[in-house]
Parts: C-alpha cells; structure tokens; sequence
C-alpha cells in the first residue's frame, strides 16, 4: 500500500456484530483491537433500568473513553480497529436519547458542547465499515449473547437507534463506507461469510491507498 493504513472503525446497532467482528478482524490482520467500554462501564446496567437517571451519566463516559481511543489510535503506528466510532455517541445514542425524552434540553446541550469541542481534534477513520440489520437479527444476536441487563432493552429503543443509524450513514461524508448487510450473514460459525467481509475490505482498502 502506498499510504499508511492507521484506523479501521466498526460501526452499527446493538447486536449488529461489531465487538465480534473488531475481533476477529484484528486476528486475521494483525490490527489492535479497540473494544467499547461494557464489562467494565460503571453507568451501563443502570442506565438500562432507568434511562432517565443515567442517561447523561453514561453517554459522556462513552464520550471520554472514545476520545480516549482516537487519541491512543493517532499515537501508535500500528493498524487500529475500533469497536465503534466517537460519531455514534452523539450522532445516534445521544440524539436519540434526547428526542425519546430521556436526556434533557439542558443536559444534551452541555453533551453537545463538549462533542463539538473534541471533535475538531478527531481525525476521521480511514474505512469505516458499517453493520446493517434488521430488529429479528439485532434481537436474536442480543439474546445469544445473554446480557441480563439488555433483557429491559425495548424493541422500540431498537428500532429508534436503527432509524437513527440509517439518517447518519447516508449523511457521512467525512471519508469511505463500506455498508456490509449481515441479516444473512454468520460470519462467526461460518467461515465463508467472514472471507466474504475480508475480501470486501480488502478492496476498498486497495482502492484507497493504490490509488
């Protein structure tokens, strides 16, 4: 490659697939994984039983730990995959929260503020590769992973999120996507499906530094 591949972001809805394909794609490339904060998010369980309360609370820790990633990204010279992007967090998960109703005019203000303070010193990702899927395989993925706290998860909630992801996507213009429809895809027991996925990246990454 004639540039110099730094970032590879993995984005999508809950249960879409992103933390098992960050893994799996920093194993077959050598990339370092980069995971979302969930095992050891202190807001996380909380904020699933009441939104409200926690709202606020959870999305500038995901904020601060994001940012936190991009920074770590810029600073090794080794190929990085993360496990969704800083966008996402106010884009989708905070918009959405604050048009639910559940994060205020005041406190979605002062989230913004801070975004839009970072985000002039966050570089795009050079690939951003997005998950689509529809609410039954979200659902299922969810389910098989068995997250006693995602069991409040509404399917409403879901179906906002997604909405959300779709309005983003198609007004992302800050550098490639590439849309990967996983409804019918199980890229983690079958190996054809995840040679499908590496062989779509591999050529938008050729198409992007062999140009």
């Amino acid at each position: 490659m004639k540039g110099k591949l730094r970032h590879i972001a993995i984005s999508g809805n809950i249960g879409s697939g992103k933390t098992v394909l960050t893994e799996k794609l920093a194993r077959h490339y050598g990339w370092i994984p980069l995971y979302e904060a969930v095992d050891k998010n202190p807001y996380l369980r909380d904020f699933y039983y009441d939104m409200s309360q926690w709202a606020f609370h959870l999305q500038i820790y995901f904020l601060n730990t994001r940012f936190r990633q991009v920074y770590a990204i810029q600073q090794n010279d080794r190929p990085t995959v993360q496990d969704r992007t800083i966008y996402e967090d106010a884009s989708i998960f905070a918009a959405n929260l604050h048009t639910s109703g559940y994060l205020s005019d005041r406190d979605y203000e002062s989230y913004i503020g801070m975004y839009n303070s970072m985000i002039d010193l966050v570089p795009p990702p050079d690939l951003l590769v997005y998950l689509r899927a529809d609410i039954p395989k979200l659902v299922a993925n969810i389910q098989k992973r068995g997250r006693e706290f995602e069991n409040v998860m509404t399917l409403e909630y879901l179906k906002n999120l997604n909405r959300h992801y779709e309005q983003w996507i198609e007004s992302y213009d800050l550098g490639k996507v590439l849309t990967i429809d996983v409804n019918d895809l199980d890229f983690v027991e079958q190996i054809e499906d995840f040679a499908t996925i590496v062989s779509r990246i591999d050529l938008e990454l050729n198409n992007l530094f062999n140009q």
